[in-house]
């Protein structure tokens, strides 16, 4: 079984963990994501024998990805979900990737915060992978070396505006406010021969009890072997950066050719798109604030268990 890598606080102080029966604090001063996995894996393998066993109703579950971490994000990577946002279910010519800002990184627990001005919030698991090494230059990356690229899975949840992402034509503003990325409860760092895993996991979301997504990662169109090593060919990874995979579907979002012709449309002024786009969807089961989400990504066999979690929905207050 791999290691379950929990980041965590305690009295003011943030802390890293290995989680089994109990919690063992990993032993060593690590500030980022890249530090322990470049130069704290000896602690945390040794961790159960080594490291003092935590009280877990005394410490606050924080995001085990740190914010020094780019996020590289994957869109309309099931076919269903292509469907639902427009698009023809075929697998299409190119990979759409797009960023998130860090900021958006928040814990399994934390409640998300919608912006006043947003109508329209969206819900998006994913299944994250967690870089293993430095990538600085163009690599093929195949089944055979995929485990020494990728440290570990993690649950994500890429929740988005899409009054802003739509309308705007702006994804990464639509997907970067504040705790946009609820990530964790911890990193699953990979065994020898679990990365045979990758497409053999489960993804669900409920909200409110109410199943929204489920699916299994043998589904996705682009793998992670042709991600990583298109995005190498263009841009640097590091140890420690998050990449989302994409999202199923069952998403509130609902597009097709009439409510995109009027958004494409720059005739129509922009007061209008918003309000043909938000009476186009404001009955497909968008979060609303007291809505709760429940995610979990699991092998059928639990082998690999990726924990529960767990954020509600609660408005910004307005400031006036």
């Amino acid at each position: 079984m791999g290691i379950k890598l929990v980041r965590f606080q305690q009295d003011d102080a943030n802390q890293w963990g290995v989680l089994e029966d109990e919690l063992y604090v990993v032993n060593g001063s690590y500030q980022t994501l890249r530090d322990i996995l470049t130069t704290g894996m000896e602690d945390v393998v040794t961790a159960k024998q080594t490291g003092q066993i935590v009280n877990q109703s005394d410490i606050t579950i924080l995001s085990p990805v740190t914010d020094d971490a780019n996020i590289y994000c994957q869109g309309t990577n099931y076919s269903a979900h292509r469907v639902e946002a427009g698009f023809s279910q075929q697998k299409p010519p190119y990979n759409l990737l797009f960023t998130k800002a860090p900021s958006t990184l928040t814990s399994a627990t934390a409640n998300i915060v919608c912006p006043a001005h947003v109508r329209l919030l969206d819900y998006e698991i994913e299944l994250g992978i967690i870089m293993k090494q430095d990538v600085t230059e163009a690599v093929v990356v195949k089944e055979h070396n995929l485990k020494d690229y990728i440290a570990g899975f993690v649950i994500t949840n890429d929740v988005s505006a899409r009054d802003v992402q739509i309308v705007e034509q702006q994804w990464f503003k639509g997907k970067s406010y504040r705790g946009f990325c609820p990530t964790g409860p911890y990193i699953y760092l990979l065994e020898d021969g679990e990365i045979d895993y990758l497409e053999r996991l489960e993804l669900h979301l409920s909200v409110n009890g109410e199943t929204r997504q489920q699916v299994k990662t043998d589904q996705l169109l682009f793998k992670p072997t042709e991600t990583l090593t298109e995005m190498s060919s263009i841009f640097d990874l590091k140890t420690g950066d998050l990449v989302l995979t994409g999202t199923p579907a069952g998403v509130g979002l609902r597009l097709n050719a009439e409510i995109l012709g009027i958004i494409y449309d720059n005739s129509i002024p922009f007061e209008e798109k918003i309000e043909a786009f938000y009476n186009s969807q404001k009955d497909n089961g968008y979060l609303q604030p007291g809505d709760v989400m429940r995610l979990e990504i699991k092998s059928e066999d639990g082998v690999i268990d990726l924990g529960v979690q767990e954020n509600k929905i609660v408005q910004a207050v307005t400031i006036k």
